[in-house]
């Protein structure tokens, strides 16, 4: 099975010494779905950040196919989709030209542009809304829109960021059907934060749960609660996540610091 994404060492400190990301190794395979699990400000979104070339490593390094994300930075973005807990679509606009927008941050021709935009509109159902403004569109369809933003240069790897934050249960499940298709049609890696071990447990082939910026454990959702079975009759994820990070409320004000930072880079990412 080929290696997408290799992390050897990753390490991120801010200003004033905060370790956000402290020597993190891991690796996730071509059309794995890959859950990237822990509390806030345990380091996902500054990880996310270095992968994605946002930020440079303070030490370490990682590969996106096989490129360089510090050597070879441009061509490793090429690679990979990017979507944000933050939607990136403008309300003003209408779907078609949201697309294409995100076609010319590429710099793909217009003539291949209109193809793929009718692609991933149809990927995700967007086809008959295509001309309306993203402002008369429902919650779940304008993250669909964002999810179609960051397919537009047809990437081998999509990173989601919290794609499904704040959504009722149906968008929730909807947003699911979409994340599956694209793994299970085109075969794209799935790199996914989310803070719903639900949504964890049923769509990822393996799960790593970061805390403190160090990662805690990693295997597949069934081996991980295999392993507290000593412990609880039958485990849930929400027990081997609390199991990895404690069960404590967060007041780390350097953590949170870091999260924050963190934050501001993810809402540049895509304009």
């Amino acid at each position: 099975m080929k290696t997408i994404i290799e992390a050897q060492g990753l390490t991120k400190v801010y200003p004033g010494g905060i370790v956000a990301v402290d020597n993190v190794s891991f690796s996730v395979n071509e059309g794995e779905i890959f859950g990237f699990l822990g509390p806030n400000g345990a380091g996902k979104s500054t990880t996310i950040a270095m992968l994605t070339t946002l930020i440079s490593p303070t030490k370490g390094t990682a590969t996106i196919n096989g490129i360089d994300i510090t050597k070879h930075a441009y061509q490793a973005r090429l690679e990979l989709g990017f979507v944000s807990q933050d939607l990136a679509v403008e309300d003003a606009l209408s779907g078609n030209d949201n697309l294409r927008l995100q076609a010319g941050f590429y710099h793909i021709p217009r003539a291949e542009a209109l193809v793929r935009i009718a692609e991933v509109l149809k990927m995700v159902d967007l086809t008959a809304r295509a001309k309306d403004k993203a402002e008369t569109y429902s919650g779940g369809m304008r993250k669909r829109l964002d999810i179609a933003c960051g397919l537009i240069h047809r990437p081998r790897i999509l990173f989601l960021d919290e794609p499904t934050l704040g959504l009722d249960i149906q968008t929730r499940r909807e947003i699911w059907k979409y994340i599956n298709t694209l793994r299970e049609e085109i075969k794209m890696t799935i790199f996914l934060t989310t803070h719903y071990m639900d949504e964890a447990d049923s769509l990822c082939d393996r799960v790593a749960i970061i805390d403190r910026g160090v990662i805690k454990t990693l295997d597949t959702p069934m081996a991980l609660k295999d392993a507290l079975k000593n412990e609880i009759e039958q485990p849930t994820l929400d027990d081997v996540f609390l199991h990895h990070t404690g069960k404590e409320m967060r007041e780390d004000y350097s953590t949170k610091e870091a999260a924050f930072k963190s934050r501001m880079i993810m809402r540049r990412a895509r304009g």
